[in-house]
């Protein structure tokens, strides 16, 4: 369990048999909830958790700043299919604060704008709306 917490601390995401993964949410989940409380106690009660001081700076750094308010529930297991050897149930366990495609939500605005649909001028300004039309003939001006 310590190592597949210290590649799921480094890596965010990880492959394999749903039973392994669904042990490691449970072993890890207590581990991020003491990451919250950046003391030295709790650093002390990591590390003798995981034995990997690289994953123990990883996760008190930019994991407990992603988790920071969330309340739980900090893994996702996603269930991807049967092993073609010997038809095991696999799964990737994964941190749901680091997944760009399930953040629903948390879109971000690239700057493009609103599209319309002519692609040409704005009907708002006032300019155009009240400027006669040029095409159009008068009766003066037929005769």
């Amino acid at each position: 369990m310590r190592n597949m917490a210290s590649a799921l601390i480094e890596h965010k995401r990880i492959n394999t048999t749903l039973a392994k993964a669904k042990a490691l949410r449970q072993f890890i989940e207590p581990i991020v909830t003491k990451a919250k409380d950046n003391s030295t106690h709790s650093r002390r009660i990591v590390f003798s958790q995981l034995h990997n001081k690289v994953s123990v700076t990883e996760l008190f750094g930019p994991i407990a700043e992603a988790i920071g308010d969330r309340p739980g529930g900090y893994t996702r297991v996603i269930r991807t299919g049967f092993r073609k050897s010997d038809g095991a149930e696999m799964a990737m366990i994964e941190f749901v604060d680091f997944n760009e495609v399930y953040e629903g939500g948390k879109t971000k605005n690239t700057g493009g704008g609103r599209r319309r649909r002519r692609g040409g001028r704005s009907k708002t300004s006032g300019a155009q709306t009240n400027a006669p039309a040029t095409n159009v003939k008068t009766s003066e001006e037929e005769e």
